[in-house]
């Protein structure tokens, strides 16, 4: 039964019978050819069963492993190793086959290959995926076949591995390198100049050349008869939440993934950036009720508590309720905080609805309200048009387009902090409006 289920007839074999029936054929008409016909047959015959004694006289000539990493990260292209080696005593023609999680949608994956006795051989490729949740691979199946190409013989190894994809860990690497090396403006995040006094005091230390005289601590000066000054910090530990909206405005589609795929990647980057610069950082997320609510904590320790609480969010078909957000944030965030609220508006009179909870939150905490350009429509105002309904299609847009505008100015009217934002842009614009406000002491 085992040699059954590893039994394949090589595409090539047809080809020497398509030959022999030719062969065949012609005899008809030149009967010399028939019996060179009958020796071919018996030929191939003979190489049927050399070719079957090749392949099937080792037990296992073929060892194949898939590399897997423990997690994928969602929206990146994330690379994929398969390791595989040959132990038969000639050269071997193999084709690999690897069963790919249905979320993907390939179903012609294939890479061919020519071994070598006893040589180690590895091939990379690359998954993009963009759904979080656990993606089951199935077999990693290994074609093998000789020089003679007349039949195949199957390898299945690794049946049914799984593996989970979470928030984007590739974005969230990339951010952490840039924000340890300081070279942040690689990444076209812009450097902040630092406005007024947002320091605490650290220590008293003898006074060198080059210290602010304006530090000078005369007291100290007067004890010491030497002179000394003042030494500062910048401000730290300060409470960063950040929001996210889970109701139906964020399963609008870009590129294959929501917007609430593009609010979680950004909000795992930036917790690690603000993490890293000593701040706190925690998370809430809400639509009918609140879902999540993880207090401000500065431990590194916390990103993985903030990655496993976002790898399990998803939307949902309700409106979300920025009532209950308000009393919920008046309740459990005492301290003034910065609140980096993720959310979508599609026309004003949504904002406007909303606007009375947002004014709310703004006047005991720093509010950043993010919202999304329409992509889709930045592509059709920039078309050309041809008859009357394209013009009608293209001032539609443009009207919404405006809309978009019109709510970031509404907002910033009432002291509101914003950020408009294609959804590609997300985390460099969330991460800049960060260093922003930090740099202008408003928290």
């Amino acid at each position: 039964m085992k040699f059954l289920k590893s039994f394949y007839i090589h595409n090539t074999f047809f080809r020497y019978i398509a030959v022999l029936a030719a062969s065949f054929v012609l005899s008809y008409w030149f009967p010399v050819i028939y019996p060179i016909s009958w020796l071919l047959t018996l030929l191939l015959f003979s190489l049927f069963l050399f070719d079957i004694y090749l392949l099937y006289r080792p037990h296992s000539a073929i060892m194949a492993k898939r590399v897997l990493p423990k997690k994928l990260s969602n929206s990146d292209y994330n690379p994929l190793k398969v390791n595989y080696r040959s132990s038969y005593n000639f050269k071997t023609y193999v084709s690999i086959i690897d069963e790919l999680p249905v979320q993907f949608q390939k179903r012609d994956f294939e890479h061919r290959s020519v071994l070598d006795k006893n040589e180690d051989y590895q091939f990379e490729y690359s998954l993009r995926p963009v759904e979080r949740g656990e993606y089951h691979f199935g077999s990693l199946i290994v074609f093998a076949s000789s020089p003679l190409k007349i039949i195949k013989r199957k390898y299945a190894f690794e049946k049914y591995r799984t593996v989970p994809v979470y928030p984007s860990i590739i974005q969230m690497q990339q951010y952490d390198f840039l924000a340890i090396s300081n070279h942040l403006t690689e990444m076209g995040l812009k450097k902040m100049r630092r406005i007024g006094q947002t320091q605490e005091f650290e220590q008293i230390k003898e006074y060198v050349s080059g210290d602010d005289i304006r530090t000078v601590n005369w007291k100290a000066t007067a004890k010491q008869n030497n002179l000394m000054v003042n030494q500062y910090q910048d401000e730290k530990s300060q409470p960063v939440y950040s929001i996210i909206d889970t109701g139906r405005v964020m399963k609008m589609p870009f590129n294959d993934l929501k917007l609430l795929d593009y609010a979680i990647n950004s909000t795992l980057a930036f917790s690690n950036v603000a993490l890293k610069r000593h701040d706190k950082t925690g998370l809430i997320t809400f639509s009918k009720g609140i879902e999540t609510h993880l207090p401000a904590v500065q431990k590194i320790t916390h990103l993985n508590t903030i990655l496993e609480k976002l790898y399990g969010i998803d939307t949902s078909f309700t409106d979300s309720d920025f009532g209950l957000l308000y009393g919920h944030v008046k309740r459990k965030v005492s301290h003034r905080s910065l609140l980096l609220f993720y959310t979508n508006f599609e026309h004003i009179s949504a904002l406007r609805r909303q606007l009375p909870y947002l004014l709310a939150l703004a006047k005991k905490h720093v509010l950043v309200v993010i919202f999304f350009e329409n992509t889709e429509l930045e592509d059709l105002i920039t078309s050309d048009t041809e008859d009357i309904q394209d013009i009608y299609h293209k001032s539609v847009a443009e009207k919404f387009s405006f809309e978009k505008q019109l709510m970031q100015k509404e907002l910033q009217k009432y002291g509101i902090q914003t950020i408009l934002t294609k959804p590609a842009n997300l985390t460099l614009k969330t991460i800049n409006k960060y260093l922003e406000i930090k740099a202008r002491g408003l928290i």
